[in-house]
């Protein structure tokens, strides 16, 4: 990366065509984005691993996981729907602030109101609330976030910045329960300390964006409600490519979902430990998931990038993903479930790396690039909503308590095996 102030306008200066090509984006950019990125997804998996778990557990003992799911459940379909939304009127934004930075400092603002709402929530019903406005508020910065990776760096550099973007993630599992573990019995702080955090980060990337430009009025097609709506479904007869990529990242999702939503319950139901232990140990697994999905991703888009190949990393990595997967199954120890957790987490880093690159290899208009990763998102968030859905199901088979986690587990690997093979169709990227 140069220190050069050199970041890139974005794409819709070009009038979305393919010939445009970014300049090579500053590291003070590439700093920004990923810190964001880091604290954006802190605000939103710390109540995910343990915040929510914890004061569902208080509100309704006696139902935790059916309660638990109902709670994710309406945070997922909500950000189904705003992803693609925000991305799509990120896009047409012709504020004189750009296109992407007010979508950024309104998405963190709402979100740090919902985890306010969260932390004083008397009842499921409040916490469901405070959920479903955290998601919104995160849900658009991540669509604006997402979208200046095409916008800004060029397609020979994704692979890498996608990485380390993508390991932002788990970087933020580790974050967020470090930061937990001392706010156990502060509900309010618990919740609101990320919130804030991630605020905090996404205004210093909406400074270092100051020369965010914004769409091109006269590049825009008119404003009809119905022909934005239909804009949000892309043909697979037209665009296969999209469509392949899009039922890969969704199997996958399905089993990255099962591994995510469960832990704390898997150690206190599982492993039988106490409360605090439960935390601990999931925080652990954090620490984990972070190294290996550090090592995936840079290792993955530096590979993929050097090599200038694609699919055959994505497949690789959803397959030892795959394996990680069936090791927690069967995992009835804190030793062993954090070596399964070591083995998917390595996948996955590669596999969030890689994928991205590949995405946007196949967006059908660069110039509605956060529209269309938004929509190809519904396959990350859609399995958020099902999989609490269906996760009873398969907590519940043989278990009147609804404590077997080896089925779930092992349906999320049948899932992620076949996200796997779909890559395979995908044509226009190697």
């Amino acid at each position: 990366m140069n220190d050069q102030d050199t970041v890139g306008r974005p794409a819709a200066t070009a009038a979305g065509t393919d010939a445009f090509r970014p300049p090579v984006p500053s590291r003070g950019f590439i700093a920004g984005l990923i810190t964001a990125q880091c604290l954006s997804f802190a605000a939103v998996f710390t109540p995910i691993l343990v915040s929510l778990s914890l004061r569902v557990s208080e509100l309704d003992p006696q139902h935790k996981t059916a309660s638990l799911s109902r709670v994710l459940a309406v945070g997922a379909v909500l950000a189904l729907i705003a992803n693609p939304l925000f991305g799509a009127l990120s896009d047409r934004t012709t504020s004189r602030f750009g296109r992407r930075r007010p979508w950024l400092l309104a998405g963190a603002l709402v979100t740090a109101l919902g985890t306010l709402l969260c932390g004083t929530a008397t009842g499921l019903g409040t916490l469901t609330v405070g959920w479903a406005v955290t998601q919104l508020g995160a849900n658009a910065v991540y669509a604006a976030l997402l979208a200046t990776i095409p916008d800004r760096v060029p397609d020979h550099l994704q692979g890498r910045v996608s990485g380390a973007v993508g390991m932002t993630l788990y970087v933020a599992m580790v974050l967020g329960t470090v930061l937990a573990q001392p706010l156990l019995h502060h509900t309010v702080l618990l919740f609101l300390v990320p919130g804030l955090l991630g605020l905090a980060g996404v205004s210093a990337l909406v400074w270092l964006m100051r020369d965010d430009a914004p769409a091109d009025r006269a590049a825009l097609p008119p404003f009809r409600p119905g022909e934005f709506l239909r804009s949000f479904w892309v043909s697979p007869r037209r665009h296969p490519d999209f469509a392949w990529n899009f039922c890969g990242r969704f199997l996958m999702f399905c089993g990255i979902s099962t591994m995510t939503g469960y832990q704390f319950y898997f150690a206190l139901d599982r492993l039988g430990q106490s409360v605090s232990e439960a935390s601990s140990t999931v925080a652990v697994a954090a620490v984990v998931t972070m190294a290996g999905t550090v090592v995936g991703s840079l290792a993955g888009g530096w590979l993929s990038d050097r090599t200038g190949r694609r699919k055959v990393f994505v497949f690789a990595a959803a397959l030892i993903s795959v394996v990680g997967l069936a090791l927690t199954a069967y995992a009835d120890t804190t030793a062993s479930f954090c070596v399964a957790v070591a083995v998917f987490s390595l996948g996955l880093g590669s596999y969030m790396a890689v994928d991205t690159a590949l995405a946007i290899g196949v967006l059908p208009d660069r110039a509605q690039a956060a529209k269309d990763l938004g929509v190809l998102n519904i396959g990350n968030t859609l399995p958020q909503s099902l999989i609490p859905a269906v996760a009873p199901v398969f907590l519940g088979i043989g278990s009147a308590a609804g404590t077997n986690y080896g089925a779930l587990y092992l349906f999320g690997s049948a899932c992620a095996l076949a996200g796997a093979f779909a890559i395979h169709f995908v044509r226009a990227v190697r």
